[in-house]
């Protein structure tokens, strides 16, 4: 249970395995380990960091460590509402606006207002609103006990900026909401999100908004929250309709720009005062040029300030235009000093990644796209990172400034770079690399996935699933961005093959991203006239429609896919949809309807010699038996499936004919033989980190253990099934919840409930069974 807990509070965070790690000092190894559950009892101080690096404290704190210690969590809904911590790291020698951070803090003097807080921090790229905004987030956090919420808008990417509503499922999620309560309208959504800021204290952070409109529906409504947003925009509309203080952030004066560059820099500064004060004046107190300028000059030790001002300065060589005293230009101006003193293959490299579409980007990626190889990658990301236009943000893996970002593109542009095949490199790398891990995940349906090339031997392991779910999990966002990018740019093709490689990944818990690439690829594919393209899109989000108990939609989508793989003469495609649409057919409750639907489905995966498909289907008519009364025969039929799933090595499958097994047992009396079959779902679920099934598994032994009068183990794996669910964003939570509030917490200590009475595998109770064990 905690090392759910530690996922849960790390993906809310908005953070990966690694950068949690670099944030807490606890290796990756060991985060991994936890929260695959092979690690049950951390260290305590391991526990303590983990907990400082997501900003606990209070009850929060207290919870944390009471499931670090293996004492369990509290009863269910004693919790209290989720208390995120998501400012990211303070920048790193942060100098001066004393002025600025006491204006912020009278912010707080409103406190007791009956409406939220609001401040614009407004200024021009590179000016340091964000590091100001993090640095007062950072100092002022305990003022917040309800928790910080943090959110990059990218207002400024010219490709894909967040939009309103992508940003209210993301905060809902930080806040605890499962993904199945999340509305589909935006007002809906935002109102959603009103409410659960009600009455709480808390900090939002809105970083890098473009607009008035991206902003304005992310704004809590009554309450006493905080509002920070960030904008090279004034922000008038905030200020006039919602009465938002405002904060213009001007370039430092020349006092702190003269601290900052002492800082960096050092005592060269105070002995060439003159010079000093010449640089200053070219990065027009600008703290992002500061930086980059300072670098160049401490990579000139030997040298004298005057020397390197002097050499800047000469715009003829240089083909530079004259600032003039405007800011942007200066930043501008700033940056091709910096390029220019790169190396060459620094300087191509950093052009190319302008044309990468994601936040983050590792040395693979960069390789791949510069086509270097990796130790010459990570000589030219060492030479970037020192000159300040990428920064680290984990272990080899980096990220760029949105104006340095769109710099890049600029010059790949204007230097004639070959962009085209570079893109297709980086986009070759993704899609076997995807491929790779995915294969690694899921091997038995790895016919249904495109096929492409196989890594080459110097990039990643991710050949076992642990390696493999955690390069997902890490080039997650980037991954979702190359396939929109894809699509944007006219290559439906590669949208189509990357989308269908990571939806089996995605549809793991990934909803909305799942949905954004099945909606991008579809439209790509129609756009293209590529009607098995569009085809296999409309699967993939109808199947996750239908993980989300949003039927009609899911039904609307699956019959589209099926039409489609018809009309390409897709035997498999169409299988695949009769097998969904029967699922979904049985949620509704029209079992006779759902049964022909999987006995179509059946006999095609039979036809082209799908094996998984097959296997799938038989545990799909086991269910429907088992909700229909004829127990004898569901148990026949997850049987037969159970072995095939076996066969051919398909773990989830395995777990869910297993749990097939255990719900058939119970309602035929046998509820001892049902925590059997759902103690080996478990254990195979946990073998292969699959945390539906998981629940599943946990809600199957809390109802067996209930029936043989077990209370205390029924109570905690209910609670475990009811995190794991809420966790997912699914819908059973709900019916576990529902269960559970008819019971009555049993004592801590129940006669007749220890490890003697019955363990985990439920054994003895009923003196035996008509149903088959698992083998």
């Amino acid at each position: 249970m905690f090392g759910q807990l530690v996922g849960e509070y790390r993906r809310r965070a908005g953070l990966t395995q690694e950068e949690l790690a670099a944030r807490t000092g606890v290796s990756a190894r060991t985060i991994r380990e936890l929260e695959a559950g092979r690690v049950t009892a951390p260290r305590q101080a391991s526990a303590r960091r983990l907990a400082d690096g997501f900003g606990l404290d209070g009850a929060s704190r207290a919870r944390f460590f009471r499931a670090a210690s293996g004492a369990g969590l509290p009863p269910i809904g004693a919790a209290g509402p989720v208390t995120p911590a998501q400012l990211p790291t303070e920048v790193a020698g942060f100098t001066g606006r004393a002025a600025e951070l006491d204006r912020l803090d009278a912010l707080l003097a409103a406190d007791g207002r009956s409406t939220a807080v609001i401040c614009a921090v407004a200024g021009t790229a590179g000016v340091g609103k964000t590091a100001l905004a993090v640095r007062w987030a950072h100092r002022r956090r305990k003022r917040f006990p309800d928790g910080q919420l943090y959110l990059d808008l990218r207002g400024y990417d010219p490709d894909r900026p967040v939009d309103p509503g992508e940003a209210l499922t993301r905060l809902l999620s930080a806040l605890g909401v499962p993904m199945d309560e999340i509305p589909v309208g935006l007002d809906e959504r935002a109102a959603a999100y009103r409410t659960r800021l009600a009455n709480r204290r808390m900090l939002v952070l809105l970083d890098n908004a473009g607009t008035v409109e991206q902003a304005r529906p992310l704004l809590p409504g009554a309450g006493r929250c905080v509002v920070l947003v960030t904008s090279r925009d004034s922000m008038p509309g905030l200020v006039a309709r919602e009465g938002a203080h405002r904060l213009v952030l001007d370039p430092l004066p020349g006092a702190d720009a003269t601290a900052l560059l002492r800082r960096l820099v050092g005592p060269r500064v105070d002995t060439e005062p003159a010079a000093a004060a010449e640089l200053v004046s070219r990065c027009a107190g600008l703290p992002l040029a500061l930086r980059i300028a300072a670098e160049l000059a401490a990579g000139r030790p030997d040298g004298s300030l005057a020397a390197l001002v002097a050499e800047l300065s000469d715009r003829r060589r240089l083909g530079l235009l004259d600032p003039g005293g405007d800011p942007r230009s200066a930043v501008t101006t700033v940056f091709s000093w910096s390029v220019r003193a790169l190396t060459e293959p620094a300087a191509r490299t950093f052009r190319l990644l302008g044309l990468h579409p994601g936040p983050h980007f590792d040395v693979h990626a960069v390789a791949a796209t510069a086509r270097l190889d990796l130790a010459h990658a990570r000589r030219i990301l060492r030479e970037l990172t020192r000159a300040h236009l990428i920064h680290r943000v984990g272990a080899e893996r980096y990220g760029i400034h949105d104006l340095l970002h769109a710099y890049a593109a600029h010059l790949a542009t204007d230097a004639g770079d070959h962009t085209g095949p570079a893109l297709d490199r980086l986009r070759r790398h993704y899609l076997s690399m995807a491929t790779a891990a995915t294969d690694t995940l899921y091997p038995e349906q790895a016919v249904r996935r495109p096929r492409t090339a196989p890594p080459p031997p110097s990039a990643p392991d991710v050949t076992t699933p642990d390696a493999a779910r955690a390069w997902l999990d890490a080039e997650r966002a980037s991954l979702v961005a190359t396939v929109l990018q894809c699509a944007a740019q006219g290559r439906a093709d590669q949208a189509v093959r990357l989308s269908s490689t990571l939806f089996r990944y995605l549809q793991g818990g990934h909803y909305t991203d799942a949905l954004t690439v099945g909606e991008c690829a579809s439209d790509a594919a129609r756009r293209a006239g590529d009607p098995a393209g569009e085809a296999s899109a409309q699967l993939g989000i109808g199947t996750v429609y239908h993980r989300l108990g949003r039927l009609d939609e899911a039904t609307t989508r699956l019959h589209r896919a099926l039409t489609l793989f018809r009309d390409v003469g897709d035997l498999l495609g169409e299988a695949r949809a009769l097998s969904n649409l029967g699922e979904v057919e049985a949620r509704h409750g029209f079992y006779p309807e759902a049964a022909d639907y999987q006995l179509r489905a059946l006999a095609l995966h039979e036809q082209v010699g799908d094996r998984s498909g097959v296997a799938g289907a038989l545990t799909n008519l086991g269910e429907i038996r088992e909700r229909l009364g004829d127990f004898s025969a569901a148990a026949a039929y997850q049987q037969r499936a159970l072995a095939l799933f076996r066969e051919i090595g398909e773990p989830d499958g395995e777990a869910s004919a297993l749990n097939g097994l255990g719900e058939a047992s119970r309602h035929a009396g046998y509820p001892a033989d049902a925590a059997t079959h759902h103690s080996a779902a478990l254990s195979v679920a946990t073998g292969a980190n699959l945390p539906d099934e998981q629940a599943r598994a946990h809600a199957g032994l809390g109802r067996a253990h209930h029936d043989l009068g077990f209370a205390v183990f029924a109570w905690d794996h209910y609670q475990r099934a009811l995190a794991g669910y809420r966790d997912l964003g699914l819908p059973q939570a709900d019916a576990v919840h529902a269960e559970v509030a008819t019971l009555a917490r049993p004592a801590p200590e129940e006669p007749g409930t220890g490890e003697n009475s019955a363990g985990e595998n439920g054994a003895g109770g009923n003196g035996g069974s008509s149903l088959s064990a698992p083998g």
